[in-house]
């Protein structure tokens, strides 16, 4: 019986737990100062393929649900890291990204992607178009041991980023 709790126990460093950093209505609430507008952008055939071939991201949904207030979009996102979903939240204003957080991180390895220091590095980013792909004006330094978790954060940025330009929020003007 001893040698079955031993192999259980090399199993367990590979079992992901869900670790729940901010809920979506904390993230939200921090975003806006009010309540902002809950939105609905349809995808049509032409922006699902757009962000295939862009941004090599396969759109297989309707629609995709985001907050909205004055020129200000927020946006909560998931991408496979290694093997697990990884949910992130993003607040973009004026074709910038202004907040960034990992909200659930459920990958067993390379959690250091929902710290400070590596979320604080997509703020100001915008988009760039190079070699026929979008992708993000500023350089994301990567993680040793982190390098598929490290690509859908900045997979998932870079879809924020495009999907807010989709909106008329991305044109909005504040009246004075």
């Amino acid at each position: 019986m001893t040698k079955y709790w031993f192999g259980f126990l090399l199993l367990l460093p590979t079992i992901a737990v869900s670790e729940v950093l901010k809920s979506s209505e904390q993230f939200i609430a921090e975003a806006f100062e009010s309540s902002p507008k809950r939105e609905v952008l349809w995808l049509n055939q032409e922006i699902k393929a757009q962000v295939r071939d862009e941004i090599d991201y396969q759109l297989n949904q309707l629609r995709v649900r985001y907050w909205a207030q004055g020129s200000r979009t927020a946006w909560i996102l998931e991408e496979v890291g290694k093997e697990e979903v990884i949910t992130i939240g993003i607040v973009v204003d004026k074709n910038k990204i202004e907040h960034f957080d990992v909200l659930v991180y459920r990958e067993s390895r390379g959690g250091e992607i929902k710290h400070g220091f590596f979320t604080k590095q997509f703020i100001g980013a915008g988009l760039t178009q190079a070699r026929s792909k979008m992708g993000l004006s500023e350089r994301i330094d990567g993680i040793t041991g982190a390098t598929l978790s490290v690509r859908a954060t900045k997979k998932v940025a870079t879809l924020a980023l495009f999907l807010h330009q989709q909106t008329d929020y991305a044109t909005h003007v504040e009246k004075k």
